[in-house]
């Protein structure tokens, strides 16, 4: 029997609604990070904007309290880069993804680095993270001491990435500031990583937050490779598609796919979020038209607009008074239609309360309502400040 086609509009239904941005949930902020296996976390507001967008009752100071409280940390991981994880993943994905790290070291800083052994920096590293954490200017600083005549940064990026080492608070902090610092896993959780990462568990994890998924979409996720022995080892217990294109897809057979016309609302989707950085073929929720209007040579991803599923736009939020937020969406290629403005006027309402409060509003009867110039205005809630969604002109 030949496995069954799922076309783009049922491959991103089953993506948006295993991302929580179909209905929004009603789990704890600790379960929805771990069911999502992380949240890229470069900057500190993305995972809180990313938990606002599929939660149903979200503080922020929920999500703080965990980074507080060690149940949650910033650590480096898939694709080499800064994710909020649980604890306990963190324990599991940064033995898998080291060897990225390792990579990172040999490539971008290869020349900077030049007469010295990386690993003995790490070493001397991970001594100095276990005395105390350390900021990123003083970890170089004190590496550079024991090497003179090296750059104290390139020592400090060297040592980053090959250190079991989390960012510890107040980095990732709703409302705070404050440089990385550093402290070894170890000493931060009270527990060394795992000796024996089960590649298997989190490629089944994956899959049940980001499937139906290829190998090389797997692949592009965690920026691992040789997945195909993994998928193979886990063929038996999987259910297999095909791709309209003929991509071999990988599934958990009881995870959700639904119907293919199943309405979605308008979201809001965070800045760096995995729902458009995770799969190698991307198509399922941003064109390739899209793809290159959101594409930044310094590596920013801006938060995107997500329409019936498709990524249809992008936007930004700014404070310009204390007690004041404005939220810009510009769509893409199109003018929005009166529905959609209405959809995206009241998550655009929400966002920036939360912004200005740390919490989720329930928005007016109605949503915000549009006003002469364009906007939207916040109705009586706005009392405690001032939220504005603006609307651009299309662009592409």
């Amino acid at each position: 029997m030949h496995p069954a086609t799922l076309g783009d509009r049922a491959l991103g239904r089953a993506l948006v609604t295993r991302q929580l941005l179909a209905e929004r949930s009603g789990m704890s902020a600790l379960d929805a990070v771990e069911h999502l296996v992380g949240l890229q976390a470069q900057a500190p507001k993305p995972p809180y904007y990313g938990l606002l967008s599929r939660l149903a009752d979200f503080r922020a100071e929920e999500l703080s309290a965990l980074l507080r409280e060690r149940r949650a940390v910033r650590v480096g991981v898939m694709r080499g880069t800064v994710h909020l994880v649980s604890a306990a993943d963190c324990l599991e994905l940064r033995p898998l993804t080291r060897t990225l790290h390792e990579a990172l070291v040999r490539t971008a800083n290869r020349r900077r680095l030049e007469g010295v052994d990386p690993w003995d920096v790490a070493a001397d590293a991970t001594e100095l993270l276990r005395q105390e954490p350390r900021t990123v200017r003083e970890l170089g600083q004190l590496l550079a001491e024991r090497r003179p005549g090296h750059d104290p940064e390139a020592l400090s990026r060297a040592a980053r990435a090959l250190c079991d080492a989390v960012q510890i608070p107040p980095r990732g902090l709703w409302g705070r500031s404050g440089q990385p610092t550093y402290a070894t896993i170890e000493s931060w959780l009270g527990r060394p990583v795992s000796a024996e990462p089960s590649v298997e568990t989190v490629l089944l994890r994956y899959l049940g937050a980001f499937g139906p998924a290829s190998v090389m979409d797997a692949q592009a996720w965690s920026g691992l490779t040789r997945l195909g022995e993994v998928m193979e080892r886990l063929r038996p217990e999987l259910k297999v598609f095909r791709s309209e294109g003929g991509r071999e897809l990988f599934d958990l057979p009881d995870a959700p796919r639904p119907d293919p016309e199943l309405p979605l609302p308008a979201r809001l989707v965070a800045e760096y979020d995995n729902l458009v950085l995770s799969h190698a073929d991307r198509t399922r929720v941003i064109s390739d038209a899209a793809r290159k209007l959101i594409a930044s040579r310094n590596g920013q991803v801006p938060g995107t607009v997500l329409l019936d599923g498709e990524v249809r736009g992008m936007w930004k939020a700014e404070q310009p008074r204390r007690n004041a937020v404005t939220v810009t969406v510009t769509p893409f290629h199109r003018a929005l239609e009166d529905g959609q403005r209405r959809e995206l006027a009241a998550e655009g309402e929400r966002l920036a309360a939360f912004t200005l409060r740390g919490r989720t509003e329930r928005t007016p009867e109605g949503g915000p309502q549009p006003d002469g110039d364009g906007g939207a205005k916040a109705q009586p809630a706005a009392a405690e400040g001032e939220f504005t969604v603006v609307f651009a002109d299309p662009v592409g």
